[in-house]
């Protein structure tokens, strides 16, 4: 029996399911991220990349185009059906982060689960919240060195916490077994650091 490269019904609701998990966590996320603000120099942008995981943790699991840009759209969306608000911001966030995580993983042929090709997808999400942060005007009143102590901690925290707390999940749900069945069927050669 041969595998589908394309996305199938069960790769879409596995994906959806991932994001899901992740929007209740998103949701939850935001109090930590607000209880580290009153503490100054940015300390809450060292746990922004949490909103930038459910895009890395899809991807290790299915491995296929389409599932990063899925992923992360659903956990925003869904984000905010738990918050029990429309968000069209928060939905555009996870719209472009899971669209620059896909670039990256489309750089790689969608067969990595390589470290560092997750930290680069990490970070390239956490980038791209850049354009999107001064769009909405949340960046008008920072100092130029707020600005770069921002972004650096988010990046940081995209690398970290997207990038290798992702790999760390997966690797943890793969060592269990239950991934025997589901994505790519092709192995993890380039799997490690």
């Amino acid at each position: 029996m041969t595998k589908r490269k394309g996305l199938t019904l069960t790769d879409v609701l596995i994906t959806v399911v991932i994001a899901l998990v992740f929007a209740v966590i998103y949701s939850l996320w935001d109090g930590i991220y607000t209880i580290l603000q009153p503490f100054g120099l940015h300390l809450n942008e060292l746990v922004y990349g949490m909103w930038f995981i459910a895009a890395i943790v899809a991807y290790l699991i299915i491995r296929k185009p389409g599932v990063a840009l899925i992923a992360e759209f659903s956990a925003a969306s869904g984000e905010t059906i738990v918050l029990l608000q429309f968000d069209i911001s928060l939905i555009m966030y996870g719209l472009l982060q899971g669209l620059v995580c896909e670039l990256i993983f489309l750089i790689f042929k969608y067969k990595s689960t390589h470290l560092m090709v997750v930290v680069m997808a990490g970070i390239a999400a956490a980038l791209i919240t850049l354009p999107l942060d001064w769009y909405y005007g949340y960046l008008g009143h920072l100092e130029s060195w707020n600005l770069i102590l921002m972004f650096s901690l988010r990046i940081l925290s995209g690398a970290v916490v997207a990038g290798w707390l992702g790999h760390v999940l997966y690797r943890a749900v793969k060592e269990t077994g239950v991934l025997k069945f589901i994505g790519s069927s092709s192995s993890d050669s380039t799997e490690g650091l």
